[in-house]
């Protein structure tokens, strides 16, 4: 194989880095052939679909260049995953060998992007696990996501991933869609803020994120993920929009993907509106649309409206997809349409100028490859798993603590009980083969010699085997008091594993029933990817904690918080209702028109509120100022509030402030989340809170999709939760439209 002339490449425009950006696109594009544009409109998946182990790149574990020049030439745009079994320093070889095949034996010499998933964590082996998405929701804070993903950042930077494929800032409405562990919440600002504070986090590593799936993925009828959605503009960027919007501009997202679901009969893979005229032309995206696994494949075979494979590469070229992943399967006729006078030319031409575009940003041509030694220095290091220790502690919710059971405090007996007690759940889209503390390791290591831990699994996940209930039972017997480890795997709920009900599922729920019945003090531990449904035993336990999937030091730090070591601060980031019928169910729906006095034979909802959390201290409320009182449209208001540490313990709190609109041209939600902080009080201490309200935070979408503030009465309520605070009262004086900001 011979090597490409690089020397000859220096002296060109596009090689040099002190060039401007898009001088060196132009350059490089001009001396491009149709075939090597249509080629950075691809990538290449290096791996069978039947058994990931096979690499079509290795020979007896070599990187071959004879099978690199059948299966890379002239040169792809994107790489697919490398190999997901191999340790940190082969990993990094094997990305190497890629970029150097590329960089010396193609015309051009243009790298690749290899992107991987990085939801919570790089998923290459080694790498740092930190909560699920939920649970780093379940914080309330910004700042430590924004850390948490300068990490994933880092570690996924030196491994030669430029890419990753999250964050997922799809709003989760309908808690049966099995991916809602891979969302922030139900909120759109809760949302927007996690989304901004992970896509500056990770790009600012030199890695761009992705932000996905654009749009309305997960709320399908009855939850569904990837069904067609059939809701209004106004609906979709009331609710839908906002996190991408944000994550577009204020964070600078280089790349979105697109869903695999329909808007109104419209596939999002080949929507022009939506990727077009929406994405780049308003909101002035600039850099690339990725499309999710086979989604351009699925406008042919899944949603019809494309006769064939080069059909649907067409449709979703013409209406904005820049890249096809994981394969150019539909892609690769491009050129043959181009010729035969079936499509233009500027489609792809744009869409090379991004993935250019976006490969000089990265800085691919001057460093294309990794450092296996800060590979191996950087991934899993100390500092990122003290890392996650912290995010863990942050994210875990204390649901119900009637009496005080927790913290653990005289117990010298502890039964550890349930399904999850003895594994740490990771969550899907998780590191591989990574060292995860299970729930019962951590309490033992805490419990240490003066503790007695008792230990019965009970039954299991999904099982309906009572096999083991007597165990379980007489180990909470011989106990002080006992901890059920219960909730779901990624076997019973994550993408693909959609729920029809939010009861737990197999015979935990029985097992629950007849530990309770005991009469000793009894604590649940929920782990899992979303809400739960309780009807059924939460009367009969007097604490309950949510711990979603908390990552890999998630042992440890609900054994700290189980002792009472850290005092949990997490809120939800969802609401839990009572029952399953009685979804969707969200805080910030609109008015119904049946008032609040009407009867609801599904029962009084919700169990717990989207925001609440309770904490081994309490925290009371006062003194909510608004200042000033009357405003003029264009100017801001100041909300401050008192709030005190009543209780006996330093703690958190998150401070939320609500909204509510009330009186509007058109029907507004009851009241909407607009700031929040995260705080932390001593003993006694008290602290005023301050938030900043601006136009753009009262203005809602008129009659002509237009922002608008209008004159007229507004109500601050600033709380613990979605449904109790302090409430005041302000006036805007006069109304003005607020032209939406276009790029």
């Amino acid at each position: 194989m011979k090597k490409s002339k690089g020397r000859m490449r220096d002296n060109v425009l596009y090689r040099r880095a002190d060039a401007p950006v898009e001088a060196r696109v132009e350059d490089l594009l001009g001396r491009m052939t149709l075939e090597e544009k249509v080629c950075q409109m691809g990538a290449v998946f290096p791996t069978s679909w039947e058994d990931p182990k096979i690499n079509r790149l290795l020979t007896r574990g070599r990187f071959s260049p004879r099978k690199a020049a059948a299966l890379l030439s002239p040169g792809p745009g994107h790489m697919s995953m490398p190999l997901r079994y191999l340790p940190i320093r082969k990993s990094v070889d094997f990305a190497n060998a890629i970029q150097k095949f590329l960089v010396e034996h193609t015309r051009l010499g243009i790298p690749a992007i290899i992107h991987d998933e990085s939801l919570h964590g790089c998923m290459l082996p080694g790498s740092t696990s930190f909560p699920q998405a939920i649970g780093l929701a379940a914080t309330w804070d910004d700042a430590l996501m924004h850390r948490v993903a300068q990490a994933i950042g880092r570690e996924t930077f030196v491994r030669g991933i430029r890419q990753c494929l999250s964050p997922t800032i799809n709003i989760a409405r309908d808690p049966r869609c099995g991916r809602t562990e891979e969302s922030y919440g139900e909120d759109p600002w809760l949302t927007s803020r996690m989304g901004v504070a992970f896509v500056r986090g990770v790009q600012s590593q030199g890695v761009a994120a992705t932000v996905k799936h654009f749009a309305a993925n997960f709320v399908g009828d009855g939850g569904r993920d990837s069904h067609a959605i059939h809701f209004s503009e106004r609906h979709l960027r009331e609710v839908y929009f906002p996190a991408f919007e944000a994550c577009v501009r204020e964070a600078g997202a280089m790349s979105v993907m697109p869903a695999y679901n329909a808007l109104d009969g419209q596939p999002c893979a080949c929507n022009r509106w939506l990727l077009t005229d929406v994405l780049k032309k308003e909101w002035g995206f600039d850099g690339v649309t990725v499309s999710d696994y086979l989604a351009v494949e699925m406008i042919h075979t899944l949603h019809h409206v494309a006769e064939s494979f080069a059909e649907a590469g067409r449709k979703a070229a013409e209406a904005g997809m820049d890249i096809e992943l994981p394969e150019a399967k539909c892609f690769k006729d491009l050129a043959g349409l181009i010729r035969a006078g079936d499509m233009a030319v500027a489609p792809v031409d744009d869409a090379v100028r991004r993935v250019l575009r976006l490969k000089f940003r990265l800085g691919l041509f001057e460093n294309p490859y990794a450092n296996a030694a800060a590979a191996v220095r950087v991934v899993g290091c100390a500092e990122h798993r003290a890392l996650a220790l912290e995010a863990a502690r942050r994210s875990l919710v204390l649901l119900k603590n009637e009496g005080g059971v927790l913290p653990l405090a005289n117990a010298r007996t502890i039964a550890v009980l349930g399904p999850n007690a003895a594994i740490g759940r990771l969550g899907n889209y998780s590191t591989l083969h990574a060292s995860a503390v299970s729930p019962l390791e951590g309490m033992r290591r805490r419990a240490g010699q003066r503790i007695k831990i008792l230990h019965a699994e009970g039954c299991e996940i999904n099982g309906q085997s009572r096999d083991g209930f007597a165990r379980a039972v007489e180990a909470a017997r011989a106990a002080d008091m006992a901890v059920l480890f219960m909730g779901n795997t990624t076997k019973t709920e994550g993408e693909g594993r959609d729920r029809c009900r939010l009861e737990l599922p197999g015979v935990q729920e029985d097992l629950i029933r007849d530990v309770a019945a005991l009469g000793k003090p009894t604590v649940v531990v929920l782990i899992g990817g979303g809400a739960v449904a309780m009807e059924r035993w939460i009367e009969r336990v007097p604490a309950v904690v949510a711990a979603w999937c908390p990552g890999m030091e998630g042992g440890h730090a609900l054994a700290q918080v189980l002792f009472g070591d850290v005092n949990p601060g997490g809120k939800l980031p969802l609401t839990f209702p009572r029952t399953t019928g009685q979804l969707p169910l969200y805080y910030n729906m609109k008015p119904s028109s049946r008032g609040y006095d009407y009867v609801d034979q599904r029962g009084v909802q919700p169990m717990f509120p989207f925001g609440h959390g309770l904490s081994y201290t309490t925290f009371k409320y006062g003194h909510l100022k608004i200042e000033p009182r009357v405003i003029p449209p264009n100017g801001s208001v100041t909300v401050s509030v008192d709030v005190r540490n009543t209780g006996y313990r330093a703690g958190d709190e998150v401070v939320q402030l609500y909204l509510s609109d009330l009186c509007a041209s058109l029907s507004r939600p009851v009241k909407e989340l607009k700031r929040f902080k995260r705080v932390r009080l001593a003993r006694g201490q008290k602290r005023v809170v301050r938030f900043t309200l601006e136009g753009r935070d009262l203005a809602f979408l008129d009659r002509h999709l237009e922002p608008v503030v209008e004159p007229g009465e507004f109500e601050v309520m600033v709380g613990g939760s979605s449904a109790e605070g302090v409430k005041a009262r302000f006036s805007v004086k006069a109304g003005v439209s607020v032209k939406r900001e276009r790029a």
